[in-house]
C-alpha cells in the first residue's frame, strides 16, 4: 500500500495544497529570512538572553550548522496514509500507517520551501529528540516524485488539537498543561533554541493519559547572542511587540510572550487574548492593555524607530488592572500567584520578562510541582516516558 503513496496525497489534497514548486521557488524570494536588515534598524540596542545565552557554545557545531546537513531518509514504500487531519501555511498533515510495524504516525508533508528551512526544521528536531513533551520525530521521507519531503512523528493515543480543549479545562488541568508547556519551553531553550511559534494550534494533548507535545518547529531557530532574527515570525496573536516594532534582536523571551497570551486566554476564557485586525491593530491591543508609556520606555530603552504608520498608537492609553479582565465565569481559575506570573510573561521590555526555568518555579505551580515530587517518591519509574514525567522536579 505505501508504494501508492503518490496517489493517496493526491486523492486527499485540495488543488492548492501543494502549489507548483517552480511558482514556490519564484516565490521564495519574496518569503522572509534571518538574514540581518540593517537599514531598518541600525542604532538598535543589541541585547543578550539572561538564559541560557551559551547554551551552543557547550555543543559542537554539528548541532547547529545545517547549510550541509544532509538527513537519512526513510523509505517512502513502509509508509501510507489514512486520512488528512489538518493543513498550515508550509505543510499538510496527516494521519498515518508504519507499515512494517503496523505503527500509526503522523506525517506532516512540507509544502515546497527553500530546502535551508527544512534542513533547520529537521536538525532542530533531531536535536531535541526525546526531550521533555516536544514532538517525537521518527523518520524523514522524500517524496521524489513530487519533490516534496515529508516528516514522520509520533501519535499520541488520544490525539487532540490543544485549541479545542484548553478554555475548557479545570483549574487543576489549566495548572498542570501550563506547567508541561513550560517544561517543553525550558527544554528547548536549555538547548539554544527559540520556538517562535507558540499558539494552542501548536499543541497536541492526550487528556485521558495527560500528555502534551509542542509541535510544530517550521519556525524554530538557533539563538546565537547578538544576532540579528527575521521579525516575521510567530502568528499575529501571539507575536511579541518587539516583532510589532521590528527590532531584531530578540532571544528566548519571544516564546515567553506567546506563552503569557496562552496563558491570559486560559484564565481569562478569551479566544485570542490579543484580538488585531493586522500587525499594527495587535500592537495597539497590546497597548490598550499595558499602557503607552511601557512601549514609549521600551523604544526609547532600545533605540527602536517606529514605522510612520505606528505612532498613532502614542496616543494616550492607561495601563489596566488584569482585575478588570475578571469575570464570574472565570474566577474560580485565578488568584493572586495567577496574575502576578501573568504579569511578569507580558511585559513589553522582553528583558523584563520571567524565563520559563524561572516560571516553572513561581508558586502558581506550587501544587502541581509538589504532586509531581510525591508521585516520583512514591512509585517506582521505569526508563522512557515514564522518567519523563519526573524530569522536571529536578530543575
Amino acid at each position: 500500500m505505501g508504494s501508492y503513496l503518490y496517489h493517496e496525497i493526491n486523492f486527499n489534497c485540495e488543488p492548492d495544497d501543494f502549489p507548483s514548486t517552480a511558482n514556490s521557488r519564484k516565490s521564495s524570494a519574496a518569503q522572509s529570512t534571518d538574514k540581518p536588515i540593517s537599514d531598518t534598524r541600525s542604532g538598535q540596542i543589541k541585547t543578550i538572553s539572561k538564559v541560557y545565552p551559551d547554551a551552543l557554545t557547550k555543543k559542537p557545531k554539528s548541532f547547529y550548522e545545517y547549510d550541509g546537513f544532509n538527513p537519512a531518509y526513510d523509505e517512502i514504500d513502509h509508509y501510507s496514509l489514512i486520512k488528512k487531519i489538518g493543513s498550515g501555511k508550509y505543510s499538510i498533515v496527516f494521519e498515518g500507517l508504519h507499515e512494517p510495524k503496523e505503527e500509526r504516525v503522523v506525517l506532516k508533508i512540507l509544502k515546497p520551501v527553500r530546502k535551508k528551512k527544512i534542513k533547520r526544521e529537521i536538525k532542530i528536531l533531531e536535536g531535541l529528540k526525546g526531550g521533555t513533551n516536544i514532538v517525537r520525530l521518527l523518520a524523514v521521507v522524500a517524496i521524489s516524485s513530487m519533490d516534496l519531503t515529508a516528516l514522520v512523528f509520533e501519535q499520541l493515543v488520544n490525539n487532540d488539537d490543544f485549541k479545542n480543549v484548553y478554555l475548557k479545562l479545570s483549574e487543576e488541568d489549566t495548572r498542570f498543561y501550563l506547567y508541561e508547556i513550560l517544561r517543553a519551553l525550558d527544554y528547548c531553550h536549555s538547548n539554544g533554541i527559540m520556538h517562535r511559534d507558540l499558539k494552542p494550534h501548536n499543541l497536541i494533548v492526550d487528556l485521558e493519559n495527560r500528555k502534551i507535545r509542542l509541535i510544530d518547529w517550521g519556525l524554530a531557530e538557533f539563538y546565537h547572542p547578538g544576532q540579528e532574527y527575521n521579525v516575521r515570525v510567530a502568528s499575529r496573536y501571539f507575536k511579541g511587540p518587539e516583532l510589532l516594532v521590528d527590532y531584531g534582536y530578540y532571544d528566548y523571551s519571544l516564546d515567553m510572550w506567546s506563552f503569557g497570551c496562552v496563558f491570559a486566554s486560559m484564565l481569562f476564557r478569551k479566544d485570542p487574548f490579543f484580538h488585531g485586525n493586522d500587525n499594527q491593530d495587535q500592537l495597539f491591543r497590546i497597548v490598550k492593555v499595558l499602557g503607552t508609556s511601557e512601549l514609549i520606555s521600551y523604544i526609547k530603552k532600545y533605540n527602536i524607530h517606529l514605522e510612520s504608520g505606528l505612532h498613532h498608537l502614542l496616543s494616550h492609553h492607561t495601563r489596566k488592572p488584569w482585575q478588570r479582565f475578571i469575570t464570574a465565569e472565570n474566577e474560580y481559575l485565578i488568584d493572586n500567584s495567577a496574575l502576578d506570573l501573568l504579569e511578569n510573561c507580558l511585559r513589553i521590555d522582553h528583558m523584563q520578562r520571567i524565563s520559563a526555568k524561572e516560571a516553572l518555579k513561581h508558586h502558581y505551580f506550587a501544587k502541581v510541582s509538589t504532586r509531581k515530587v510525591e508521585e516520583c517518591s512514591t512509585q517506582s519509574v521505569a526508563e522512557g516516558e515514564a522518567q519523563e514525567s519526573c524530569d522536571s522536579s529536578e530543575n
